[in-house]
């Protein structure tokens, strides 16, 4: 057994994780500020990792704009790697996103990039898991980009999953050997973004107009048709987007 904390522990994929690494006979910690444990501030994280095997972490920031969103990733990932060496934490994994690694313009990507060059130079065993988009963000997305009753999206190529397939890879990788390197996982289907955001908003009975428009956005920036879609060799999930509406209501 190994105690494994999980930064980001009470959230969405954070909680699910610590359920799946509780399932598999781990000892799964939930850290956040709400459990006392502050990876900016530094408050708890010393005394939340004493004796760590694993530092899991999956926490995001509250804030996407340039700056912000930059600060909180490095900030938060230099406090957790000074914590882990000083109580020789043997594996950080990371969840980021598919996407970070390749040609593209977009903040939220570039600062989580930031955050993958901390952990892979600092001499902390590591693993890194690149998701694609999860299908809970299918609300939040649309009112990024919602005009009146009018959704404009990019005609971008997306290959989405369910949180909890992205939980079992995370908690996967974290019971396993540190890679060194990534992995990328993604779900069953491939969609335009704005066939992804239709489906999921008509199944909701939500009426708004939802417009493929090689002008719209995402995350601020204009992004080619294949940045967000996996590389050969991910691993693909099962669950599809008609499987997981029914059980799921709007968030």
């Amino acid at each position: 057994m190994s105690k494994i904390v999980v930064i980001g522990g009470t959230g969405l994929i954070g909680s699910q994780v610590v359920a799946k690494l509780t399932t598999y006979g781990h000892d799964a910690i939930a850290a956040s500020p709400g459990t006392g444990v502050n990876s900016i501030t530094g408050e708890g994280l010393a005394e939340a990792l004493a004796g760590a095997d694993v530092v899991v972490d999956v926490s995001n920031s509250p804030s996407f704009e340039k700056d912000a969103v930059l600060d909180f990733f490095t900030t938060s990932t230099n406090n957790l790697l000074a914590a882990e060496k000083v109580a020789s934490v043997g594996h950080h994994v990371a969840l980021t996103i598919v996407g970070t690694n390749r040609p593209q313009n977009i903040d939220y990507f570039h600062a989580k990039a930031a955050q993958e060059k901390l952990i892979a130079e600092s001499g902390v065993p590591y693993s890194f898991v690149h998701a694609t988009q999860f299908f809970e963000f299918i609300g939040s997305i649309a009112a990024t980009v919602a005009e009146g009753a009018e959704v404009r999206l990019p005609g971008a190529l997306i290959q989405p999953l369910a949180s909890a397939d992205v939980a079992t890879a995370v908690a996967r990788t974290a019971a396993g050997e540190p890679l060194n390197g990534d992995i990328e996982i993604a779900g069953p289907e491939v969609f335009t973004m704005d066939e992804f955001i239709r489906q999921g908003l008509a199944f909701r009975g939500d009426h708004r107009s939802v417009v493929q428009d090689p002008d719209a956005q995402y995350f601020g920036a204009h992004i080619e048709e294949r940045t967000l879609l996996p590389v050969d060799g991910a691993q693909i999930f099962s669950t599809t987007l008609a499987q997981w509406l029914p059980e799921n209501p709007a968030r």
